[in-house]
């Protein structure tokens, strides 16, 4: 699962690595949770581009947004089968750019501590992403998009049974151009990362709040014992 993820790196830098045309300007932004705006990079008219999407995937074929379930993840293994994710993973692919994002590990009782989860050697990662638009009665659109996720690595393992589905730089063109590469061709993609990718750091109960959103949520503490009855 992958329910709070950070961008901090700059405008510039986002654009140099990800390869999209678009100049556009945003905030860091280290506590990122659904149904607020998140960026991701698709491809329109064969050019990768920069969007600003809500954070919860509604497929066209709902009515009522208000009475759908916030899908802000979507488990890989199933998403061919389930109609609300078949569609976009066939033709509307995305990329979300990270720093990195938090899991909570169960300690004792009913603890948590969380974790910040980045790339072991610094930089941003791009988790796999599917994109919908959804038009309302009078004509309003809203695009919105959700994260993929696979099992956990063993890096992750211990603090949560799954992850999100990382996508390799080599692999953009192949992810995101859904009109040349079927979805059935593109699963080899959708898995666990390599054990070295991340590193996991303890931090503090402040990221439980959604309205925190400062570079201190990710100061390392001591972690909590975990629960030994789920390791």
């Amino acid at each position: 699962m992958c329910g709070r993820f950070a961008l901090t790196m700059t405008p510039d830098e986002l654009q140099a690595l990800m390869g999209y045309r678009d100049e556009v300007d945003f905030p860091p932004r280290y506590n990122i949770a659904p149904t607020q705006p998140v960026a991701i990079v698709r491809l329109e008219r064969g050019a990768r581009r920069f969007a600003l999407v809500r954070w919860g995937l509604v497929p066209g074929w709902v009515k009522d947004p208000q009475n759908f379930s916030l899908l802000f993840n979507a488990r890989s293994e199933s998403a061919l089968e389930k109609a609300s994710f078949r569609s976009a993973l066939r033709y509307r692919r995305c990329l979300f750019p990270a720093s990195g994002f938090y899991e909570w590990r169960r300690g004792p009782g009913k603890e948590k501590q969380p974790f910040w989860i980045r790339p072991r050697d610094g930089g941003i990662v791009a988790f796999a992403g599917l994109w919908e638009t959804w038009s309302d009665r009078d004509g309003g659109e809203i695009d919105n998009a959700c994260i993929l996720t696979t099992d956990a690595n063993r890096t992750i393992a211990p603090i949560h049974e799954r992850m999100p589905v990382v996508i390799a730089p080599a692999d953009f063109d192949r992810w995101l151009d859904a009109g040349t590469h079927r979805a059935e061709t593109v699963t080899d993609l959708m898995r666990p990362a390599p054990d070295y990718l991340f590193e996991a750091i303890a931090v503090g109960p402040r990221i439980n709040a959604a309205a925190n959103d400062d570079a201190s949520l990710q100061q390392p503490v001591a972690p909590v014992e975990p629960d030994r009855t789920l390791l």
